[in-house]
């Protein structure tokens, strides 16, 4: 099969085509030459920016792809052009999507009024009511580490505009956070640093502790993306991808110290003796984001070609090995920590 990636440089894309190029698919790739991706060599690269695509269509053309994989859809106007782009040029359309589409999303972050969402979150719960998940200066924030958002970011019009078509198949794979080598939100990196910074006590606000949210490694989610192209049943389905169960942030914690084979204890204190630098964000931490991943494990076999353990390994590992450079939204003040514990 032919297999068209846009944007399969980052974080997760290398991931999608080594897999699928393993597999015997031929493979062409879309980005803006600004990094040094690691693809195979039979890869065919294509470089353009996303608010260009359309001028590249007579090279996509002469490829012939047969599915088209877009990693990075911000809005609802990027996936209209891109539905556009694709007529009379392929077969089928994946588009990878977010659960922060989810209501949950929106109540957890005070933007959504109203009851906490029943869990798990499936295909079927009730999205967000309000447009855009983040405020402008959080966004602000988070398009420093992915460029590839843009100001009307908001994946809800986007998978209206992939799946509503009548002449093109679309099908919609909802990412929850993803962890790995390579994660550039560093995920894993406040409790490997703490550990290699040689902490004997861990603090957790007892919020956030609990809290529990869906997590996927990021050659787990690659795989299940590989699956959903490969797959015609696929065609006009949304997915989400998540590992079950979902574990809450000190579950978490105690699996990574696991795998680094750390001696020391992890406290949960009261929010009001927690540093500010501990306590959850502005929302209601009490809506968790606890997803079934159900559907695309009965509807196209999809399992874990890496088990848990072994993940959170690698994980950990590599963030030990790569710290983050620069900003991070991540604080450390052990002083506060101290008195925190001392009070």
């Amino acid at each position: 099969m032919r297999v068209l990636v846009i944007g399969g440089t980052g974080f997760i894309g290398p991931n999608v085509v080594r897999i699928l190029t393993a597999q015997g698919n031929e493979i062409a790739v879309v980005h803006r030459g600004k990094s040094n991706p690691s693809l195979p060599p039979e890869v065919r690269q294509i470089l353009a920016d996303r608010a260009h695509l359309r001028d590249k269509r007579p090279e996509i053309e002469s490829f012939g792809p047969e599915v088209v994989i877009d990693l990075i859809i911000s809005s609802g106007a990027q996936a209209e052009a891109l539905m556009r782009m694709c007529h009379g040029l392929t077969r089928r359309v994946l588009m990878i999507s977010s659960m922060d589409v989810y209501r949950a999303c929106g109540v957890l972050h005070g933007i959504d009024a109203g009851p906490l969402e029943p869990l798990p979150l499936t295909e079927n719960s009730a999205l967000r009511r309000t447009r855009h998940p983040y405020p402008p200066d959080r966004l602000k924030a988070v398009r420093a580490i992915f460029p590839w958002m843009d100001d009307d970011y908001d994946k809800i019009p986007a998978e209206r505009a992939v799946m509503s078509d009548p002449e093109l198949p679309g099908t919609v794979l909802r990412l929850p956070m993803v962890y790995g080598p390579g994660d550039p939100l560093h995920r894993f990196y406040p409790i490997v640093k703490r550990i290699l910074d040689g902490r004997r006590t861990i603090l957790f606000s007892e919020p956030l502790a609990v809290w529990r949210s869906p997590r996927a490694y990021v050659e787990n989610v690659a795989a299940a993306i590989a699956l959903a192209a490969e797959r015609d049943q696929a065609a006009g389905r949304i997915y989400n991808v998540a590992e079950w169960p979902a574990f809450s942030e000190l579950e978490w914690a105690k699996k990574i110290a696991a795998q680094m084979r750390w001696q020391g204890e992890f406290v949960v204190i009261p929010p009001e003796r927690a540093p500010k630098h501990l306590l959850p964000p502005p929302g209601n931490i009490a809506q968790h984001w606890v997803a079934s991943s159900e559907r695309i494990r009965g509807e196209l076999a999809y399992r874990e070609p890496v088990p848990l353990e072994e993940a959170i390994r690698r994980s950990a590992e590599w963030e030990a090995a790569n710290p983050p450079v620069g900003a991070t939204f991540y604080q450390f003040d052990y002083a506060a920590e101290d008195a925190a514990l001392a009070a």
